[in-house]
Formats: C-alpha cells, structure tokens, sequence
C-alpha cells in the first residue's frame, strides 16, 4: 500500500528553512504593531512544550514570548506558533499509538486565558482528562468559551 503523506512525526521534524526573521510589513503592522517577526520552526516550539514540567501549565503566548526572545524578534508568529503547537500534539499522539513514552505533554500547552484547546487530539475532554490527572481543575465550558483550567496563572511556567 503506498503511502499517503508525511507522518505528523516528520512533519514535527521537517523545519526547511525554519527558524527565520523578518521585519513586520505594512500590512501585518495594523495587527501587529512594528518591529520582526520570528517564524519558529516546528521543532522549537515542541521542545518549548516538551520543557513544561508535570501539573504546571504554559499558554500560546507564552511560548510565543520565548520564541520571540531566543530569535531577536519583537514577537513570535501566532498562526504558525499554533499551527506548529498542533502538530507537535498530533505527532505525540502518533508517537503514543506506536507505543513510544517519551513524548511531549501537549495538554499542558493552554490558550491565552488558560482555555483548553479544542483542536488537540480527542478534543477538550482529552486535554481535560490529563489536566486533572495532574492535579488541576477544569472550569466549565461557558457559552461558546472552552473549558479552561481554573486558576491557571498559578500553574503558569516562568519564562
């Protein structure tokens, strides 16, 4: 049978020509403000996330922050830091099904205000279900806001 793709594994492991910086544009600058960018590569971010240690917590922004400074840029990319972030889950998940046990706690990585994130493998109840193993707890979902973990800034990482 051929085979269709790469595995989320080496797309985890595939950074081309990533890292790189550049100068925020015209029209990135309304949304963005001025000053670079830093464009991470997928493996940076998961190693950031492999770094968050067991019942503590690190959100998008911060992993952005951290990309950011260890680049020289004014910020780090949003949609590619959250592109990479699934990824990184995605190839976690694959690493678990082939039995591996070393992998990256992507349930630990939260949105900005502590919400969980939907597009993780097996959703929020997943990422949910981990969380509490860990010691924390689960604020329901309001409206069409996620879950999130309940006083997550006292579990936040420093960076």
């Amino acid at each position: 049978m051929a085979k269709i793709g790469k595995t989320w594994q080496e797309k985890l492991a595939d950074s081309k020509d990533l890292p790189k910086v550049v100068e925020i544009t015209d029209d990135m600058s309304t949304r963005w403000g001025t000053g670079s960018i830093c464009i991470p590569a997928p493996i940076e971010v998961d190693g950031i996330m492999k770094q968050v240690p067991r019942g503590r917590v690190i959100t998008v922004n911060q992993i952005r922050v951290l990309l950011a400074q260890k680049h020289g840029a004014t910020i780090g990319c949003p949609l590619t830091t959250g592109i990479f972030i699934g990824i990184a889950a995605r190839a976690a998940e694959e690493a678990t099904a082939e039995g591996k046990t070393d992998i990256t706690p992507y349930w630990r990585t939260l949105k900005s205000k502590g919400e969980l994130n939907e597009k993780f493998p097996g959703g929020v109840d997943a990422q949910a279900a981990h969380l509490r193993e860990e010691g924390h707890t689960i604020e329901p979902a309001k409206g069409k806001k996620p879950p999130r973990v309940k006083e997550f800034e006292k579990a936040l990482v420093e960076v």
